[in-house]
């Protein structure tokens, strides 16, 4: 058995002082004081200006390592997307497809399927952004790819998933009967790329969406006699709803006003990557179209944002350095929140039984170790 001894040591809801994870193998068997270290366990202490959290839980990864789900939605392309956020310290993530064609959809589900068959490190799911959405809220989605859902479209997602599947779509493009299908087979559903009226956005709710994806972008914005799905989020306060905190994506005053309208229960962390994350790239070819890092902004020769040069360690640095939310809270969002949100039992929180994911943030909250499944990692640049 291991003991990794913190100065502190958040366990997915609270900070905790001087207390040790326990784990043996892949699984955590408990929290301990430091005299109720069992005799014989492997202690490591760690330094006390540091502090030991879960791995991260990013809900929202269309790439990185250089890599785009998109281009080639295989186990191979997972390995290397998962690979590269691990060392920044997301231990789970649900790779994305991007409104993918009919046939990159299947691909997506049975990429996805031998992942998680296979085991692969940090395949938790996956997560289909589209293309059941908005035409007019598409952003960097191909436009040709949007299609409305058929018959045979609900037939493929309902089929069993071994894991979470979350679906992004338009509340006002697809019937309401469809959405309580999916969610009565354990399909999350958020809406995103929608141009809904708040009170389509609110029936969405009501026939079971749980949540929105990225928060602010690619959604009807917030106007005092037409509050649209911003609105509709920000005022139901049990729905989730992740955001991109990149400083591109959301500015900062209002990152603060959706922690203050959702608090960290409900407010999760997203990084939305792309291929750029967790790597040297400079671009990438998204749908034939040529995608350039500039500035740290991720955008098409338009200067559409097409996704973010973003990790979950970033998004943690930025919400507490930028935004001035309180680290804990910060970390609820990055880890037990977004685990929530999806169903993801073990992860998310230091408890028995939950997988020895950990990721371990120095004085600066940059990466200083990150174990995953109890193996201890070479961490990455974040």
């Amino acid at each position: 058995m291991k003991a990794l001894l913190a100065a502190r040591l958040f366990d997915g809801a609270d900070l905790q002082h001087d207390r040790a994870v326990l784990f043996d193998g892949e699984r955590i068997a408990g929290i301990a004081a430091p005299q109720a270290i069992p005799a014989g366990a492997d202690r490591i202490d760690l330094p006390n200006d540091h502090v030991l959290a879960p791995g991260f839980v990013d809900l929202q990864v269309n790439g990185g390592g250089g890599v785009l789900f998109n281009d080639s939605p295989e186990v191979a392309t997972l390995r290397r997307i998962a690979a590269a956020h691990a060392g920044a310290g997301t231990t789970a993530l649900l790779p994305t497809l991007i409104s993918g064609t009919r046939p990159q959809m299947r691909a997506a589900l049975a990429a996805a399927r031998a992942a998680l068959e296979a085991g692969v490190p940090g395949i938790a799911g996956l997560h289909l952004e589209g293309p059941f959405i908005a035409s007019a809220r598409r952003g960097i989605h191909p436009a040709d790819a949007i299609a409305a859902m058929t018959d045979a479209d609900l037939a493929d997602l309902l089929r069993p998933f071994p894991a979470p599947l979350l679906i992004t779509l338009a509340p006002e493009m697809v019937p309401a009967a469809c959405i309580r299908q999916l969610v009565r087979a354990g399909v999350t559903v958020f809406a995103g790329h929608t141009d809904a009226t708040y009170d389509e956005a609110m029936a969405g709710f009501a026939a079971g969406i749980s949540g929105v994806t990225h928060l602010y972008n690619a959604m009807s914005g917030f106007a005092p006699r037409a509050p649209g799905v911003v609105g509709a989020a920000l005022d139901r306060a049990a729905s989730f709803a992740g955001i991109i905190v990149d400083g591109h994506h959301a500015h900062f005053a209002g990152v603060r006003i959706a922690f203050a309208a959702k608090g960290p229960d409900a407010l999760l962390l997203v990084s939305d990557a792309m291929a750029t994350a967790a790597s040297d790239s400079t671009g990438f070819v998204l749908n034939g179209e040529r995608i350039h890092l500039r500035d740290g902004r991720l955008v098409n020769e338009a200067g559409t944002l097409a996704g973010a040069h973003l990790t979950l360690a970033d998004a943690v640095r930025n919400a507490v350095r930028h935004a001035g939310l309180p680290l804990a809270a910060v970390l609820r969002m990055a880890t037990l929140t977004p685990a929530r949100a999806v169903g993801l039992a073990d992860r998310g929180r230091l408890a028995p039984g939950c997988r020895a994911d950990f990721v371990l943030l120095d004085a600066a909250l940059d990466v200083a170790a990150v174990w995953q499944s109890g193996r201890l990692l070479q961490a990455s640049r974040d």
